[in-house]
């Protein structure tokens, strides 16, 4: 039963009691509050429905701001911001092997031995230092 019903129930026992409400000062008082009961009554229900569509529109634009977070955000999942990552250190690099395709971390240890080995094929590869590039010659 909803506010307004409860209300219209109270309006019904009130005119059934004949309550006189032209010259009896209690049955103008309960006429009054009655009357601001229905007022209120059909103010909440009007909250309530606008509550509802409200909800309804903020579910919409809670779905569509998912489909813009995949979008934006799944695409460099896989890429490192590493200019915010604490641990981020620029004295490596990777490279892909060439025999396995596997990527190869290449740091400062591997350059000054002049040579990186595969961890996924074991392949042992020399660093061609001359151009800055790594050289995938065999050893």
């Amino acid at each position: 039963m909803t506010i307004s019903e409860k209300v219209a129930y109270l309006k019904g026992l009130a005119e059934g009691l004949g309550l006189d409400t032209e010259k009896s000062k209690e049955g103008k008082l309960i006429s009054v509050m009655i009357g601001i009961l229905e007022e209120v009554g059909l103010s909440l229900e009007d909250l309530e429905e606008n509550a509802l569509a409200l909800g309804e529109e903020i579910d919409a634009l809670s779905d569509d701001l998912e489909d813009v977070e995949d979008l934006v955000y799944d695409e460099d999942e896989d890429e490192c911001d590493c200019e915010d990552d604490e641990d981020y250190d620029d004295d490596w690099f990777e490279v892909e092997c060439p025999n396995c395709e596997e990527p190869l971390v290449i740091d400062e240890d591997d350059l000054s031995r002049g040579y990186v080995v595969c961890p996924n094929c074991e392949t042992k590869y020399a660093l061609d230092l001359s151009d800055d590039e790594v050289s995938a010659d065999e050893e």
